[in-house]
């Protein structure tokens, strides 16, 4: 399964693509996530049903004290290539 996830508040310079990485990591997805102009994150990752939950789950309370999730936004995309890794995009 492939999910386009895009997350805004304040997670932006407060170490929130870190610990999403983390995160997706642990829990075995690929994929990637990078800042965007506007503020927000985006993430593309590719894992199983159960794994993605998790990890939506998990990113609705940020394991940095100094971010804060308003809205995350998501659906499925099959056009996401298939990542071998999880990377952080600069």
């Amino acid at each position: 399964m492939k999910k386009h996830i895009n997350v805004t508040g304040r997670v932006q310079g407060v170490g929130f693509r870190y610990t999403t990485y983390q995160m997706a990591i642990e829990i075995g997805l690929t994929g990637t996530v990078k800042n965007e102009d506007d503020g927000s994150v985006t993430i593309e990752a590719v894992g199983t049903k159960e794994q993605l939950e998790k990890f939506l789950e998990k990113l609705k309370v940020p394991q940095n004290p100094f971010a804060k999730v308003s809205h995350i936004e998501q659906y499925e995309d099959p056009t996401i290539k298939d990542y071998d890794q999880f990377n952080v995009v600069y």
